[in-house]
C-alpha cells in the first residue's frame, strides 16, 4: 500500500511539472527545449540525467537555492566556473566546474532556463539579455 501511495504522489508531481511547463509562454518552452539539448552536451556528465549530481563531488540541481535563487550568482558560476570546495544548502562539493564562458549568451540562458524549470524546479526564465548584462560585470 505504501508503494502505491508513493507511486501516485510521484505521478502527481510529474504531472504538475508538465502542466507548469505547458502553461509557460511559447518562447520559454522553446528555450527549455534548446536548453535540454545543451544540458545533455555540457552538463549531464557531472550533474547526471536526474540532476542529482554526485555526492561530495558535483552538486545537485534539484531544488537547490543556487539554482532557484539569484540568477547573477548562477550565471557567474557558469561563466567563471569554480575550483573551490563549495558548500550548497549545507553540503560540500569538491569537484572543479570548468568555465563555460565560450558558450553564447543565448546558450547559457537556454541551459539555465532548462535547469531552473526541470528536476522539480519552477523558477523564472533567464534571458540572453540577462546573461549579456552579467557577463559584462564578470572579470
Amino acid at each position: 500500500m505504501k508503494k502505491i501511495i508513493v507511486s501516485i504522489l510521484a505521478l502527481c508531481c510529474f504531472s504538475l511539472c508538465l502542466i507548469a511547463r505547458q502553461s509557460q509562454p511559447a518562447e520559454v518552452q522553446e528555450s527549455i527545449a534548446r536548453g535540454e539539448k545543451l544540458y545533455t552536451l555540457y552538463c549531464l556528465s557531472c550533474h547526471q540525467k536526474s540532476g542529482n549530481g554526485v555526492p561530495h563531488m558535483n552538486p545537485p540541481l534539484v531544488k537547490t537555492s543556487y539554482v532557484t535563487g539569484d540568477i547573477k550568482k548562477l550565471v557567474t558560476w557558469v561563466l567563471k566556473g569554480s575550483t573551490e570546495n563549495v558548500e550548497i544548502d549545507g553540503k560540500s562539493y569538491s569537484n572543479n566546474m570548468p568555465a563555460q564562458s565560450y558558450l553564447k549568451d543565448d546558450q547559457i540562458a537556454d541551459v539555465l532556463t532548462y535547469v531552473r524549470n526541470s528536476f522539480g524546479n519552477t523558477s523564472s526564465a533567464i534571458t540572453p539579455a540577462d546573461v549579456k548584462a552579467i557577463r559584462a560585470t564578470v572579470k
